[in-house]
């Protein structure tokens, strides 16, 4: 994994154009712990932030910042950090340019996870999504800031002290995540998001009897209530949102077991899985299983592989984005606020998710011409009880799309319209422990992607067991915006053709 992967905080703050080049001055390892360079971490300031800042003023609160966190981390920092502010509408600019569609595989595993539909690119949500959401990252040595008003200096004291808190995470452990997966690499972002607003934090119960701060600017929550409001794909969101939200409790459950040793510790054995961040309990001892699935696709489909070494692709989505799929498709009918604590301001934990033991995703393609997609999904499961719960979740999500059973296809396939976004024939069987999920265009390829194994349950196994969940549709609600903007991509500034799958992109 490069070291360069930015980090991107999602909480609102206020700033202006500006560049604060660092500087090699004041870093020497035998300085004292909390001064950096002619600043110390008691410093007060005479300056009134209230009406913005210059420069030299930013300057200053950078590196008195910088000298707090040392105070509150318990470790220096041993280089300094350059402080960049960039207008949104730059932002944007800037990624909109820089990639183009996204590949066969992505939208695929996008639409079979029902959070983004087959008439958007995938990279088009993404971009519409930090586009509107994002408020800075750190990459490389360098913070930066994304404002919508570049008039005047203001800034928020929780966003920068977070973006400073990754820089020394940097500095001292380094950033590089082992996994390759969304849901691994949305767990080692767990504990790296999570330490950077745990540390915020205890910077601000120093705030006022020990230290003179800049006023707080406290972010707008992003509840089930507003999510609708926000101009994204709410459900992509909550994806991508999980470290922020579950990485703090994972943190703050280290920090009580074993104090700042606990959390540097962690950065050599990261949690593998969101289930981890969700229930801090599971980590370090239970690990997701590698979860295998078998090729027997026929000849007129084909595997989407990993360049040139033939391996057929794979992806985990896990725990969180689950969550995220159940709740944006109106399975999961609660808002997100609930059960949220003073750690989290979500709570990612559901019935129908708190099981997952892990997941892989295969995509697969026609090898005509057409170039339509469609995948296998295998989820293992902690228990059969677990299986049967997250099954049921998933066909009430079929129901809430407008499903309908293919009563000559047997009780375990699903068909949604043509002209709807997700239109397209689903399978969903149960076998143990174990849920397969198959996606395609039609009924008929279900088969010649995936057919039913010698021997297995073809009705599905739930009814054999359980009652399956009825088909009776609940409304989905209105905090969905499954059909994010698309994002301009060189390739065609149309966007991709508007067909049910995505088509190959080469």
């Amino acid at each position: 994994m490069s070291r360069g992967r930015l980090f991107a905080v999602v909480v609102l703050v206020v700033l202006s154009g500006c560049a604060l080049p660092g500087s090699p001055d004041g870093f020497d390892t035998d300085r004292e712990l909390g001064h950096v360079g002619d600043y110390a971490h008691d410093d007060v300031f005479e300056f009134d932030a209230s009406d913005g800042l210059t420069e030299a003023q930013l300057e200053a609160v950078k590196y008195r910042s910088m000298a707090r966190i040392e105070v509150v981390r318990g470790l220096k920092y041993d280089r300094d950090v350059d402080l960049e502010v960039m207008s949104r509408a730059e932002y944007r600019d800037r990624r909109s340019n820089g990639t183009g569609n996204a590949s066969a595989f992505s939208n695929e595993l996008w639409r079979g996870a029902f959070l983004v539909d087959g008439e958007t690119d995938v990279n088009r949500a993404f971009d519409d999504l930090y586009g509107n959401s994002i408020q800075g990252y750190y990459v490389n040595g360098r913070i930066v800031i994304i404002t919508d008003d570049t008039d005047e200096i203001r800034i928020n004291r929780r966003a920068l002290v977070h973006e400073l808190t990754h820089a020394l995470q940097d500095q001292r452990f380094g950033i590089a995540r082992e996994s390759e997966t969304i849901d691994g690499i949305r767990a080692e972002n767990g504990l790296l998001e999570g330490e950077a607003s745990v540390v915020p934090d205890r910077y601000d119960r120093r705030c006022g009897d020990e230290w003179q701060c800049l006023p707080a600017v406290q972010p707008r929550t992003a509840g089930g209530e507003t999510l609708a409001d926000r101009p994204f794909n709410a459900g992509l969101f909550l994806s991508i949102y999980a470290p922020y939200a579950e990485g703090p409790p994972f943190v703050t459950d280290l920090s009580e077991r074993g104090g700042w040793d606990a959390v540097a510790a962690a950065h050599e054995d990261p949690p593998r899985s969101t289930a981890q961040l969700i229930h801090p309990e599971r980590y370090p001892g239970t690990d997701p299983v590698d979860v295998s699935i078998a090729d027997r696709s026929s000849d007129e489909w084909r595997p989407i592989t990993d360049g040139g070494d033939g391996e057929i692709r794979t992806e985990t989505i896990g725990e969180a984005t689950l969550f995220a799929t159940l709740w944006a498709n109106g399975v999961i009918d609660r808002p997100l606020t609930e059960g949220a604590t003073d750690r989290s301001q979500y709570d990612y934990s559901h019935p129908a998710t708190a099981g997952w033991a892990g997941d892989s995703i295969h995509v697969y393609q026609q090898t005509d011409e057409s170039g339509q997609t469609g995948h296998v999904w295998r989820l293992a499961w902690e228990s059969r009880a677990d299986a049967t719960e997250f099954a049921d979740a998933y066909r009430q999500l079929l129901a809430n799309r407008g499903a309908e059973q293919v009563d000559t296809a047997g009780n375990g396939v699903y068909r949604i319209s043509d002209g709807d976004p997700f239109e397209g024939a689903y399978r969903v069987s149960v076998t143990g422990e174990t849920v397969e999920i198959t996606g395609a265009p039609t009924v008929d390829d279900l088969e010649a992607i995936h057919p039913v194994e010698s021997g297995s349950n073809r009705n599905g196994s739930i009814a054999a067991r359980e009652p399956a969940a009825s088909l009776e549709s609940t409304d989905i609600p209105e905090s969905t915006p499954v059909d994010a903007s698309p994002r301009s991509a060189s390739a065609s500034p149309d966007g991709p053709p508007k067909t049910s799958r995505a088509p190959a992109d080469g």
